[in-house]
């Protein structure tokens, strides 16, 4: 497992790499690629300077930050393993549609989101091919 089943060690991960990314000191692979997601999103780094023991409910009207960038940290290793095959080219094309990566991984995560709210709700694995497919939808 990437990372703890625990809430709270993972949140603490993202408080982490962005504490050593601000303060230029040396991080791990796994450290700068969350930094790097942290990065790009400007609206997060002010509460992963206060507090990471909040409630995000969707209920209430609020994106959890935390899924939110995880989203995207998933899109990345789904792209950079080609995993599932074809994901890669499917990227490449948002790419083009959307001239810039971050907007192309919001539109891919949208997908994930919805595959893994399903597979939960199926108490299955995701589908791959089903997800696969929505990708391929977005170009």
């Amino acid at each position: 497992m990437l990372f703890g089943s625990d809430k709270g060690e993972l949140r603490q991960m993202y408080v982490q790499a962005w504490r050593l990314a601000k303060s230029g000191q040396p991080m791990s692979a796994l450290e700068q690629q969350i930094a790097a997601v942290v990065a790009a999103h400007p609206e997060y780094q002010g509460m992963l300077e206060v507090s990471t023991g909040e409630a995000f409910r969707v209920e209430d009207g609020r994106t959890n930050p935390f899924l939110h960038m995880g989203l995207h940290l998933a899109v990345r290793e789904q792209v950079a393993t080609n995993r599932p095959a074809g994901i890669r080219e499917v990227y490449q094309q948002l790419l083009i549609k959307h001239d810039e990566s971050h907007a192309a991984e919001h539109a891919m995560s949208e997908c994930l989101a919805e595959s893994l709210c399903e597979a939960q709700r199926d108490n299955a694995l995701p589908d791959e091919a089903a997800y696969l497919e929505r990708l391929r939808r977005l170009p």
